[in-house]
């Protein structure tokens, strides 16, 4: 059997695990081939493409993004975008594909699966949003970077007696915000699943002051103040229709300056939580997804996505898995209300 993989999307600490962990199983265990399809999408479409063997994952397992290369290429916008990966997959007597991504990544491997494609897919994405799986892996990661980042803010906030607000990533969904901002002892928290008053951030932040302390804003990218709309830095779309956000943060900390008098300064972390070393949690958890991806492809279980549940992984069917964005529910982020402002 020839197998293809490849990794779409975004890049995120893990990815690399997943590719070595299946070469590694599908050329000891059952001796096939693989070929890697080379920056997502765009590749398929393209039709370029690597050799994939275990002399080629060696070394791989600690290294951040992915040896294949990424992009956000969405071939649902082409015309012939489906037919052309079919070519692509025909031209390299691919019999089947392991797709690595998130939900946008999921979701054209959704449709390709719905025309007939032998795949299966492998979730992953920092911000944790895939449904149908408790965990994605790079999730860890960068909840681990923005931790330490808001660990270092701390003193610098003290130390100047102003606001330090952080901004992280999380478009629809606060995992990272709430996860970090929880773990770094964060004085307010603002995530994309309740519109926060800005009031009552203010409030908070002065009460901080009031005992001498330093307040800690974190927010995610796609946070939103009540009666308002989220804030971008442009309105220019990807291919996948998403503005292109960062800009929460800067606003934020100007209107409490604005209201509070009191100096408020901003750390956006961006990309450098997508980058580095994966954490070793997240090295296992991609290490079983893709093993257990290879197990699927053997039994001829397409058209389904690795699941973490519990500690057990399954098999989930795309569609489950795409149909909608997981957000943070409500009776997790309603738990730590006490510590805000304080």
């Amino acid at each position: 059997m020839r197998v293809g993989v490849l990794t779409g999307g975004g890049d995120c600490p893990g990815l690399n695990a997943v590719i070595r962990s299946v070469v590694r199983k599908g050329v000891q265990e059952y001796a096939w081939k693989f070929v890697g399809i080379v920056d997502g999408w765009g590749g398929a479409v393209k039709d370029v493409t690597m050799p994939l063997d275990v002399q080629a994952v060696r070394g791989i397992l600690p290294l951040g993004g992915t040896i294949l290369g990424s992009s956000r290429t969405n071939p649902l916008r082409l015309e012939d975008g489906i037919d052309r990966i079919k070519n692509t997959l025909g031209a390299h007597r691919i019999d089947a594909l392991v797709v690595i991504g998130g939900e946008d990544t999921l979701s054209v491997a959704t449709a390709l699966s719905e025309t007939g494609v032998n795949l299966v897919g492998v979730p992953k994405t920092i911000d944790n949003d895939v449904s149908g799986t408790d965990y994605t892996f790079g999730f860890d990661t960068a909840v681990g970077i923005a931790t330490e980042a808001i660990d270092r803010l701390h003193t610098t906030a003290e130390s100047h007696k102003r606001t330090l607000v952080v901004e992280v990533m999380g478009r629809h969904s606060g995992w990272i915000a709430l996860h970090a901002g929880v773990a770094g002892g964060a004085n307010a928290i603002l995530i994309p699943e309740v519109e926060f008053d800005l009031d009552q951030v203010c409030a908070w932040v002065e009460k901080r002051f009031e005992i001498n302390y330093a307040p800690i804003v974190v927010v995610a990218e796609g946070a939103v103040p009540k009666a308002g709309q989220m804030v971008v830095k442009d309105e220019s779309r990807d291919e996948f229709g998403h503005v292109r956000l960062s800009g929460i943060g800067d606003w934020l900390a100007r209107q409490v300056e604005h209201r509070t008098e009191k100096e408020a300064r901003t750390t956006v972390l961006g990309h450098v939580q997508r980058g580095g070393t994966p954490s070793a949690y997240d090295r296992w958890l991609a290490t079983r997804f893709g093993l257990h991806a290879v197990d699927a492809v053997k039994d001829g279980d397409f058209g389904t996505m690795m699941a973490l549940r519990g500690t057990r992984i399954t098999r989930i069917p795309l569609a489950d898995a795409t149909k909608a964005t997981k957000r943070v529910p409500q009776e997790l982020y309603t738990e730590f209300d006490v510590f805000f402002g304080t």
